[in-house]
């Protein structure tokens, strides 16, 4: 008979780490539990997204600054405890990256990931047929006010049926430290566009619109004041320009 399925053999599955001989009960549980699919499958997107985000770094020259020539050690034990420095110092390194969403780099972090984690909510949350928000357009009063209680700040989802788009509600979701929102927007043929918007900023104060394709989706984006704000499509640059122009001109007022 077989083990029952874990949590951590789930996760090695998401990771690609899963053992072989395993493999074969995961993946019929998961054809037996879509609903466990599907959060699996936004695991692995949002690594995805991640990876997407973060890995050219890795390409990039070492700065001439940080280039130092190696220190001359004359003896062995100053060597190895030089080298224990470092593994301690490393470590320490590794940590610091690892909680640094609760240390006061938080604020650049979650400016640095907006883009990405706004067009990964979009690509996960889009081509949803029954379920693509949490509250319908139909309860907004209701929906502003739950997602501005939960984000700790007063929302205000523009307006774009003039640009040919209606709201068709909006869903909750986590941030780098805290809740985020994201609204939904669908024209007459059915293409969907998001407004991603995070209170992480902390009275960060920088509204130049930026621009950045995450695989299909494109994203503008800016930060005023303690908002940070995502419009998510996959459309060309143009014309999410335009679209991000209507959204701006809408928030900008009430950006305090």
């Amino acid at each position: 008979m077989n083990a029952p399925v874990t949590e951590a053999e789930l996760h090695a599955w998401v990771d690609g780490q899963l053992p072989p001989a395993r493999r074969a009960a995961v993946d019929a549980y998961l054809s037996q539990h879509p609903a466990e699919a599907a959060r699996l499958q936004a695991y692995r997107a949002h690594n995805a997204g991640l990876r997407a985000l973060f890995n050219p770094v890795l390409d990039e020259p070492v700065p001439r600054a940080l280039q130092r020539r190696p220190l001359q050690l004359p003896h062995w034990p100053l060597r190895m405890a030089a080298m224990l420095a470092l593994t301690l110092a490393g470590g320490g390194a590794g940590w610091w990256l690892h909680g640094a969403a609760q240390t006061g780099e938080r604020v650049q972090q979650a400016a640095l990931a907006l883009p990405a984690r706004a067009a990964l909510a979009h690509a996960v949350y889009t081509p949803e047929v029954r379920h693509p928000v949490e509250v319908g357009a139909d309860q907004q009063a209701h929906l502003v006010a739950w997602l501005s209680k939960r984000l700790g700040a007063q929302l205000k989802p523009p307006l774009l049926t003039a640009q040919g788009y209606t709201l068709e509600g909006g869903r909750l979701l986590p941030g780098q430290s805290g809740p985020v929102a994201q609204f939904m927007y669908r024209d007459g043929g059915g293409v969907r566009l998001t407004l991603y918007v995070s209170t992480e900023q902390k009275q960060h104060r920088d509204t130049a619109f930026r621009f950045a394709q995450e695989g299909e989706v494109s994203v503008f984006y800016w930060l005023d004041g303690q908002f940070g704000y995502a419009l998510s499509g996959n459309l060309d640059k143009a014309a999410l320009a335009t679209l991000a122009n209507a959204v701006y001109a809408q928030l900008e007022p009430s950006g305090e």
